[in-house]
């Protein structure tokens, strides 16, 4: 094994000393405040781009680019087979770049772009398009494929062509890209009432299967599911307590994560298992500062996110 891969899952395990962790994230749900809650993060690893002060919506962010950042770092210390994972590992802050640029081009206002430097698909040839038509030809012509007209289908093709993409080419995380990819299905078709656009369902399909994309019933869709996708829907009856399995596949992720990153071997292994669990604690992060900025949270609504 090389020594780029030695010193890159050396520094990707030594990230998970400082993440915040259920611990953590108990104390800071018991916070009185956000104020307080962004004020107890200063010793996790979110201190470089989370304030006191600052409204939800910014701290969440900072929450994300933090997460970014240490991607990012975490990227110059891997050969050129460990960034290719952290790409598409990371694709979901493309994803919030492309989304955020078609609005903005549409004369809305947008937070800042993330930040993507080596981890970049095509953002780094999209933030200077001016026109929606000329921003999905670019995508278009990208390895994201066409991601569909509309601000909607943009939003189901993308995510769905990362979770395959993932899926074929991190072996580790199939079953997480399966997962996610049932729970998008499944929001779009039985949540929101929407058929997949047809630029979403070739990823799908792939995933998911022919059968489990065209049922007609939620269902129908649980039981056409293959196994490698149908985990995240388990129990989850009604499309009603989605946000359950979402919560749920979270949690899996960061178990599965875990012991990813702690096999002995040194490569690609232990670095997707890092990264798994710094996304995760991201994602509950995220989740105990709104519970914190919403005074009317109980101490059991953390138990979902644990």
């Amino acid at each position: 094994m090389g020594a780029a891969w030695v010193a890159g899952v050396t520094r990707a395990r030594g990230m998970l000393v400082r993440r915040l962790g259920v611990p953590g994230a108990r104390r800071i749900a018991a916070a009185g405040t956000l104020d307080d809650a962004l004020r107890g993060l200063a010793t996790a690893s979110y201190y470089r781009h989370t304030a006191s002060g600052a409204a939800l919506p910014t701290a969440q962010r900072g929450v994300t680019a933090s997460l970014l950042w240490h991607l990012r770092v975490l990227a110059g210390w891997l050969p050129r087979r460990g960034v290719e994972c952290l790409r598409l590992l990371a694709a979901g802050f493309e994803i919030a770049n492309i989304e955020g640029q078609l609005r903005r081009v549409r004369g809305s206002e947008v937070p800042q772009p993330y930040s993507m430097g080596a981890l970049s698909t095509v953002w780094n040839r999209l933030s200077g398009v001016s026109e929606p038509a000329a921003l999905r030809a670019a995508v278009a012509a990208s390895p994201w494929r066409d991601p569909g007209e509309t601000a909607a289908s943009m939003a189901v093709t993308l995510r769905l062509a990362a979770a395959a993409r993932t899926a074929a080419r991190i072996p580790p995380a199939v079953r997480w890209s399966a997962g996610r990819a049932a729970l998008l299905v499944a929001r779009e078709r039985f949540v929101h009432g929407r058929p997949l656009p047809a630029t979403a369902a070739g990823p799908a399909v792939g995933l998911l299967g022919r059968a489990a994309v065209l049922a007609p019933a939620y269902g129908d869709f649980r039981r056409c599911l293959p196994a490698a996708a149908g985990w995240a829907l388990r129990g989850i009856d009604d499309p009603a307590g989605l946000w359950q399995a979402e919560g749920r596949w979270w949690r899996d992720v960061e178990q599965d994560g875990l012991r990813l990153a702690s096999r002995t071997r040194y490569g690609m292994v232990p670095v997707v298992g890092a990264v798994a669990v710094l996304s995760a604690d991201a994602w509950r992060t995220r989740a105990v500062l709104e519970l914190v900025a919403d005074g009317t949270a109980r101490p059991e609504d953390f138990n979902a996110l644990a």
